[in-house]
C-alpha cells in the first residue's frame, strides 16, 4: 500500500505508477497542447458534481481519470480515450472520462484530473488545485 501525500492510502501505488508509464519527456515537444489543470473528484459526493458525461457512471479517484474542457471534449469524441498529460519532465497517461462544461464555469483550457494523476506527476503538494501542463492525445 502506498500513501498519497496528505497519508491516505493507495492501493498498489508502486504497481500504479509503473503501469501508468511515468517517463521523462521534455514539455517543448511539438504538438502538446498547453492548458491548466486542475483537481477534481470522480466519486459520489465529490467536487465533480454528477456522473461523468462518459458513460453516466462515478469513478475512483484512485484511477488516472480526467474532465477536459467541452472544446476538448468535443460532444464525447474523446470519451473513454488515453491523453498524455505532460508536467515538467514528467508524464503520465489518463482516461477521459468526463466533460468540464465551458458553459458552466469551466475554463476552455482546462485538464480537471483526478488526484492520482497529480501524484504520479510528481506534483509538489504545495502546487496542488491549479498548475501549468501540456497534453496530448496518444
Amino acid at each position: 500500500m502506498g500513501y498519497v501525500p496528505w497519508g491516505g492510502p493507495v492501493f498498489g501505488l508502486r504497481g500504479f505508477v509503473d503501469h501508468c508509464s511515468t517517463y521523462r519527456r521534455s514539455l517543448l515537444d511539438s504538438g502538446n497542447t498547453g492548458a491548466t489543470m486542475t483537481l477534481n473528484s470522480f466519486e459520489k459526493g465529490g467536487d465533480g458534481g454528477g456522473p461523468s458525461e462518459c458513460d453516466g457512471q462515478y469513478h475512483s479517484n484512485n484511477f488516472l481519470l480526467v474532465a477536459l474542457s467541452s472544446q476538448w471534449y468535443n460532444h464525447g469524441q474523446r470519451c473513454l480515450k488515453y491523453i498524455n498529460i505532460y508536467y515538467k519532465d514528467t508524464s503520465v497517461r489518463a482516461t477521459v472520462v468526463d466533460e468540464c462544461d465551458s458553459n458552466r464555469g469551466c475554463g476552455d483550457n482546462i485538464v480537471d484530473a483526478s488526484y492520482v494523476v497529480w501524484v504520479a506527476l510528481q506534483v509538489s503538494e504545495s502546487d496542488w488545485g491549479q498548475t501549468a501542463i501540456t497534453w496530448s492525445d496518444t
